[in-house]
């Protein structure tokens, strides 16, 4: 009976023991550990970004516009003078230079009226030739050599006339190009020819790109500049912007601008479908991955980017250039940390864990 008193007891006291250990012996590396598990659990809460460092630099913006060739100058040749067609010395598709003969007209007796004309231009000078004197010394009256000067005059007039009724029987090119149509056959019809076509020509050199510009981007075209030309058959080319309409299209309102393109083999054809870059004036821009511009909960089109506490702010942008791979963008600050990785998962005033990556360059073109 003692004994099981005495195992109940030192039970009771084992169990009071342990207890008051709780209030009496140091517990602070427990409360430590607690705040460290803690720490650690806020730490791991921090979301991992990759962020680049941006820079602004000078950007000359290139304005692309789709439009087509056009041939420099285009005419249809006409006959001047009635006649038979006898000859026709081209055919569709065949370079000419300018003063080349087109074609020929049956004489239709204009020879024999310009041979007319020169025997009575010469017999005119002669008469006067020979009466200047006698007139001069008076045996003849001043007023005979008026009237002997003015048939003179006249008598070369009707050479000159005749002359020129010649020419017309031979239709030249007025100028260097390609014969784009024939319209007539040899052998037609007497004195239907006045009037009637002959050819249409074409000049390829140069050749112009013809765009539409809208009045908006209109400011920074100037005559001179320099533009790329990229035909739909792949071909590139650069020329000069030499024509900016002053006056807007009532349709489409929008400006017509012609880029001179070298042409001299003629390897580009009229009428075909080509992108144009205009060259713009340059503005402070940056590059910045394409993947990396996202909207705000607003809805506005812009980039997140970290302060130097690593929270997270947007800064709305506005694109002037957009290329395969990355954007040109005003309105960021020089050297800003951009959000290059993670932007979508992350709101404004988070804090956030920033990881960098290569600095972006961007290199002004």
């Amino acid at each position: 009976m003692n004994a099981s008193r005495l195992t109940a007891i030192g039970l009771v006291a084992a169990a009071g023991l342990w207890i008051a250990s709780g209030h009496f012996l140091p517990h602070d590396k427990a409360e430590s550990r607690v705040a460290a598990r803690a720490g650690d659990a806020q730490a791991k809460k921090l979301f991992r970004v990759a962020v680049a460092t941006t820079s602004v630099v000078p950007h000359s913006r290139k304005l692309t516009i789709a439009g087509r060739t056009e041939a420099d100058k285009r005419v249809t040749v006409f006959a001047r003078t009635g006649g038979v067609l006898t000859e026709l010395k081209v055919k569709r598709g065949m370079a000419v230079k300018k003063g080349d003969i087109l074609a020929v007209l049956s004489d239709e007796a204009r020879e024999a009226q310009v041979a007319q004309a020169q025997a009575v231009t010469t017999q005119k000078r002669t008469e006067l030739d020979a009466k200047r004197a006698l007139i001069l010394n008076g045996t003849l009256p001043r007023l005979q050599l008026v009237d002997l000067e003015a048939q003179l005059k006249a008598a070369e007039a009707g050479l000159a006339a005749a002359e020129a009724e010649h020419d017309r029987g031979v239709v030249r090119a007025p100028w260097s190009g390609v014969v784009q149509d024939v319209a007539v056959e040899v052998g037609q019809a007497a004195f239907s020819m006045a009037g009637r076509e002959i050819a249409s020509l074409v000049a390829l050199d140069p050749m112009l790109a013809v765009v539409e510009v809208a009045e908006r981007q209109l400011a920074g075209v100037k005559v001179g500049a320099v533009a790329e030309v990229r035909l739909v058959t792949g071909e590139r080319t650069s020329g000069t912007v030499r024509f900016v309409a002053k006056t807007a299209s009532l349709t489409t309102r929008t400006y017509r601008v012609e880029i001179e393109v070298p042409n001299a083999e003629g390897s580009i054809p009229d009428g075909i479908t080509a992108d144009v870059l205009v060259p713009l004036a340059p503005v402070l821009a940056t590059r910045v991955p394409r993947s990396a511009v996202t909207f705000s909960s607003a809805g506005n089109l812009g980039l997140r980017v970290v302060d130097a506490n690593d929270t997270v702010e947007f800064v709305p942008v506005g694109v002037i250039e957009d290329e395969q791979s990355s954007m040109w963008v005003t309105g960021l600050p020089d050297r800003s940390r951009v959000i290059v990785q993670g932007q979508d998962f992350v709101r404004e005033g988070q804090t956030v864990d920033a990881v960098g990556v290569p600095e972006l360059t961007a290199v002004a073109k």
